[in-house]
C-alpha cells in the first residue's frame, strides 16, 4: 500500500494524467476527477486507505446532503484511481472492491412532444441567413440525436448528404456513423451556400458556423436552441440541446425503434443508459392503451 497524505496526492496527479493520456478525457472531466480525489485525500488525511476510511467518506459525503448521483460520481472517481494503483503494483488491494455504489434515482429524461420540436425546429427564420444555420443546427441535432460537443466538432469531410449519413466524434474520441434524416439535409443544403460565403481562415473545416466565420462555441448552440425556444412559444428553460437529444431518442422508442439502434444513434458506452427510454411518456401510454386494448 503507498504511504498517504503527499505522496498519495502526487499518485492522484499521475492517474489524472493517464487517464488524460489513455482515455482522451475532456479538460472539464479531468477538473472534476481532481476535484473529487482531492475532497477525499483531505478526508484520509495522514490515514492509509482501506474500507473502513473509504465507507467512512462516502458516509460523510451522504451526511453532507449532497445528491446520491454525486457521491457516485466521488466514489468512482476514488473507485478508479485505487484501480490505477494496483494495476501499476504501488497497492496490493482496492479497498473501494468492497464499498457499494450509492443506488442513483433513474428520473425519466426531459422529452417534447412531437409537436412541441415540430415548432422548435421551425422556429428560425430561414429568409435570414442566421435562420437557415440556426434550422440546419436544430434539424441535426434532433436528426442525429448528437452531444452539443459532437455538432461543434462536425467537419464537413464528416459530412455525406448523398448517403445522408454524418461521422461524428463523441466521449472518449469514439467516432460512430449517424443517419441525416431528410429534413436535416434540406436545411443543411440551404445552410452551406451561406457557410461558404462566411468561412474564413479560423473556420477550418466546421460545417456550424457563427456568424463572424468562426467555429459555432457549445455556448453558441445553446443560445441557439433557447432562442428557438423562445419563438416557439416554449416555458423558459424547456428547450436545451439535451433536451432534443432525448426528444429524439423517446420519439424513435415511441416509433418502435429496439433499444440497441437507439444505442448506437445516441453513442451509450452501456445499454444500461439506453434502458430509460423504454419509461414511456403517459401521453404515449395512455395512446397505445386506446388503440390496443380490447374494452378500451
Amino acid at each position: 500500500m503507498p504511504a498517504a497524505g503527499a505522496a498519495l496526492v502526487d499518485l492522484a496527479e499521475d492517474y489524472l494524467a493517464a487517464l488524460r493520456a489513455e482515455r482522451g478525457l475532456s479538460g472539464a472531466t479531468i477538473t472534476a476527477y481532481r476535484r473529487d480525489l482531492r475532497q477525499y485525500l483531505a478526508h484520509l488525511g495522514a490515514r492509509r486507505p482501506d474500507v473502513g476510511t473509504v465507507s467512512a467518506f462516502v458516509s460523510a459525503q451522504h451526511a453532507s446532503g449532497l445528491a446520491a448521483t454525486t457521491v457516485a460520481r466521488r466514489l468512482a472517481a476514488v473507485r478508479g484511481f485505487h484501480r490505477f494503483l494496483v494495476a501499476e503494483g504501488l497497492a496490493d488491494d482496492d479497498p473501494t472492491r468492497l464499498v457499494d455504489s450509492p443506488q442513483r434515482p433513474r428520473a425519466l429524461p426531459k422529452a417534447l412532444t412531437v409537436e412541441e420540436t415540430f415548432a422548435l425546429l421551425e422556429a428560425p427564420d430561414p429568409s435570414l441567413r442566421g435562420g437557415r444555420r440556426d434550422r440546419a443546427l436544430l434539424e441535426f441535432l434532433y436528426a442525429t440525436g448528437c452531444r452539443v460537443a459532437e455538432a461543434v466538432g462536425l467537419d464537413e469531410l464528416d459530412l455525406d448528404l448523398i448517403d445522408g449519413t454524418a461521422l461524428v466524434t463523441g466521449k472518449g474520441n469514439k467516432q460512430r456513423l449517424v443517419p441525416v434524416g431528410s429534413g436535416a439535409r434540406r436545411a443543411l443544403e440551404a445552410w452551406l451556400p451561406d457557410r461558404a460565403a462566411l468561412r474564413t481562415a479560423r473556420s477550418g473545416r466546421a460545417v456550424f458556423l457563427n456568424l463572424r466565420g468562426g467555429r459555432i462555441t457549445r455556448q453558441g448552440v445553446w443560445e441557439v436552441v433557447r432562442a428557438a425556444g423562445r419563438r416557439a412559444g416554449l416555458p423558459d428553460g424547456v428547450a436545451s440541446p439535451h433536451v432534443l437529444r432525448h426528444s429524439a431518442a423517446t420519439h424513435m422508442v415511441e416509433g418502435g425503434a429496439d433499444l440497441r439502434t437507439v444505442q448506437e444513434l445516441l453513442g451509450h458506452a452501456s445499454i444500461s443508459t439506453t434502458q430509460v427510454y423504454t419509461r414511456v411518456s403517459p401521453r404515449h401510454l395512455l395512446e397505445v392503451y386506446r388503440t390496443t386494448h380490447p374494452r378500451s
